[in-house]
């Protein structure tokens, strides 16, 4: 019987350990859930997201740099002046979401117009730049193919990829902001051919 007593104390300790512990969460999952602090982690998002994100903050800087270059090119037309503006504040939240999920910026120098990490938008950024040389209407439609190309590619990552919330709600954000920017250069284009 004196074999049974310990192993029984250590059966009662285990079990107290185990409702005390469960009382314990319960009540710290709850006070903190009263106090407005639930805990929130950062999902872990796939390659493939990952990729969509580092894409759409370089396609932001390609959209940004071409202004700025187009911009100097035609300083009397106010439209790339001004969007540029907007472009700066789409890929500092472009940034911002990189920044979250840990996506390395460390080779992209922002500051340094016409430079990208990706060839592609490299590319993108040469073509653009060198037809809208020709002429200021080839720069407004160069400005007007750009947002395009945006809308379709953020339609893409909304519709096809599973985002987080915030992702997706940047991205609604950015290509709200890219259908008033297409409306601009489409006002401009009118204006100039008349």
């Amino acid at each position: 019987m004196n074999q049974n007593r310990p192993q029984n104390n250590r059966r009662n300790f285990l079990s107290k350990m185990l409702i005390t512990g469960a009382s314990g969460l319960a009540l710290l999952t709850t006070s903190t859930y009263a106090k407005g602090r639930r805990r929130s982690s950062t999902p872990v998002l796939t390659t493939e997201q990952l990729d969509e994100l580092f894409f759409i903050y370089q396609e932001e800087k390609v959209a940004r740099d071409v202004y700025i270059t187009l911009g100097k090119l035609y300083p009397a037309e106010n439209t790339f002046a001004s969007i540029q503006l907007s472009e700066q504040r789409h890929l500092d939240s472009a940034r911002a979401l990189c920044d979250k999920y840990n996506i390395d910026l460390s080779g992209v120098n922002e500051d340094e117009v016409g430079n990208f990490v990706l060839p592609v938008l490299q590319d993108l950024y040469d073509t653009c730049v060198g037809l809208g040389e020709e002429s200021l209407f080839d720069a407004l439609k160069v400005g007007e193919l750009i947002e395009v190309t945006d809308i379709k590619d953020l339609d893409h990552i909304l519709d096809d990829l599973d985002m987080p919330d915030d992702v997706e709600r940047a991205f609604e954000s950015l290509r709200e902001g890219s259908y008033n920017h297409l409306e601009s250069f489409q006002v401009a284009i009118s204006r100039e051919q008349s």
